[in-house]
């Protein structure tokens, strides 16, 4: 595994995804501003609905879960760990990210 810079903090809404090819693969990255700004990393193909579209989805929390609801099937896939809270099954890989001058790296 090695780290891929992606793309400026900036360039994520806040509260929002984006998508980028990381090594191949189709990773959804999460922008969140609450106390803390955090950054999270999923895959974004939803194993659901077989259709990449996890950086769609609209982020919110589970109890003390932060999770992305599918846009597809609504589906809730926690951001820290990659788990399908309605089908553990099809849950999906997570990536380590951190943001360096300003500039957002995941490690796939």
């Amino acid at each position: 595994m090695t780290w891929n810079a992606v793309c400026s903090i900036d360039e994520i809404v806040p509260n929002t995804g984006i998508c980028a090819l990381v090594q191949g693969r189709h990773v959804a990255i999460f922008r969140l501003l609450g106390d803390a700004e955090q950054v999270f990393a999923i895959d974004n193909f939803d194993p659901n609905a077989q259709a990449s579209v996890l950086s769609r989805g609209l982020v919110g929390n589970l109890g003390s879960r932060i999770v992305v609801a599918s846009p597809i099937y609504k589906h809730h896939f926690d951001l820290e760990t990659g788990e399908c809270l309605e089908a553990p099954e099809n849950s999906v890989a997570a990536y380590r990210v951190r943001v360096e001058n300003r500039t957002v790296w995941v490690r796939a």
